[in-house]
């Protein structure tokens, strides 16, 4: 493939992508600073991995796949666990009232509790993601996302009686 039509596609596939990249991104960040560079980190990654990408799995799995695994390893870098979700204005404005905002903060706070996998596995349940999409994108079997998903659950409505 000649390098225009490459960058071409790359960026048609970024722009179409972006909010997926963008969720990731923001569910393991500790603030802006951090949101902005596991964006860009990504897109790096994506753009590094994007010639090899052969349409094995789906495009939106295997962007989630890359995603994940560079806020992953950026926390490990980082040897920082994030403590809190900042919201910005972008997400706060996709809440229909102030009700919903506040709901959504108390939702991310209590995520952002989560272990990384319980994190990934709660963002692409509430992406409505299939069990089989998600246990792709994870690596994992659809059973074991059944059983994780539902403790994960579980551990989010005993978190939020507290």
């Amino acid at each position: 493939m000649e390098t225009k039509e490459l960058e071409k596609d790359f960026l048609t596939m970024v722009e179409a992508q972006k909010r997926t990249i963008y969720k990731v991104s923001y569910i393991y960040a500790n603030d802006q600073d951090d949101l902005n560079d596991l964006f860009q980190e990504t897109v790096l990654n994506l753009w590094k991995s994007f010639p090899r990408y052969r349409g094995d799995s789906k495009l939106t799995t295997w962007v989630y796949r890359i995603a994940m695994n560079t806020c992953i390893t950026f926390l490990r870098r980082s040897n920082a666990r994030p403590q809190t979700v900042p919201m910005t204005a972008n997400v706060a404005s996709m809440a229909a009232d102030e009700d919903t905002t506040g709901q959504l903060r108390e939702l991310y706070r209590l995520i952002n509790q989560l272990g990384k996998l319980e994190r990934a596995l709660i963002l692409l349940w509430l992406e409505e993601r299939s069990y089989e999409e998600i246990a792709d994108i994870l690596g994992i079997t659809k059973t074991n996302v059944a059983v994780k998903l539902n403790r994960t659950k579980e551990k989010l409505k005993k978190m939020s009686n507290r």
